[in-house]
């Protein structure tokens, strides 16, 4: 177990039936890079059994977070989702990903779209104070099917404008975007829809959608970032990865969002 970190859990939060979120202790070795992710799990019969976690919180915080979705006869979150404080939590030494800043080229605008737990890596990159450094303007589009789903908005939109470093530059820059898809709701609609459509430029008053000068990080659905790489190349805008900056980049590393 020399590449896992074991540490403990200091709380646990159940959204709904089907979302929780949990904070862990964090070793003070352990480094990563907002919107990274890293794997994490319990031991089940000696053995770890892992899979791969965004990090919520960010790398100066003192704790870890993570946010996961309810699977009854999921193999590892059918076990998670009944984490106790106190808890042992395996954390892996290496965090990775493509959600990072340095994977995009410069730009005005940052659109960070998420479906789901595809939240999880875009509330480390909020909280990033390079994030507003590098972009003029940062919108967050978080996409659910029902509103009781929206995790976070709260801490969001009430707590972040506060926050006693990043406040004003949250309050002038950032701008949250929910929309849900099965329940009558101020935005309604697949993050997609609303992107072909124009409706979300629309609403947040900010232009149109300029290929030139927009830069996006996708992370949820499998659907979604199919749709949305084809509409980003049709624009001739270019995927970045590790190796070069993009236009875009998005994360593939997890099988369900």
């Amino acid at each position: 177990m020399s590449n896992f970190y074991e540490e403990r859990v200091l709380s646990v939060h159940h959204w709904t039936d089907t979302l929780f979120s949990f904070t862990t202790t964090r070793d003070t070795t352990f480094r990563f890079k907002n919107g990274q992710f890293t794997m994490i799990g319990i031991k089940v019969d000696e053995k770890p059994l892992l899979r791969a976690y965004s990090v919520v919180s960010t790398n100066y915080d003192e704790n870890l977070e993570f946010f996961s979705i309810k699977v009854p006869d999921g193999p590892l979150t059918s076990r998670l989702q009944n984490l106790k404080v106190g808890d042992p939590i395996i954390v892996g030494k290496k965090a990775t990903g493509t959600l990072v800043l340095d994977n995009l080229k410069d730009g005005k605008r940052l659109f960070l779209l998420g479906t789901g737990t595809g939240l999880a890596p875009f509330l480390s990159l909020i909280r990033d104070p390079e994030t507003y450094e590098r972009y003029e303007k940062v919108v967050l589009v978080h996409g659910c099917r029902q509103v009781a789903e929206l995790a976070y908005g709260e801490q969001i939109t009430q707590h972040l404008p506060n926050d006693e470093f990043l406040g004003e530059m949250i309050r002038e820059q950032l701008i949250y975007y929910p929309t849900v898809t099965r329940e009558p709701f101020r935005n309604r609609g697949r993050i997609t829809d609303l992107l072909t459509s124009g409706q979300l430029f629309e609403d947040i008053g900010l232009g149109p959608f300029d290929p030139a000068s927009d830069r996006f990080m996708l992370c949820g659905s499998p659907q979604m970032l199919v749709d949305l790489k084809k509409i980003f190349e049709d624009h001739g805008m270019e995927e970045g990865n590790h190796g070069e900056a993009g236009d875009y980049v998005i994360e593939r590393a997890f099988v369900e969002r």
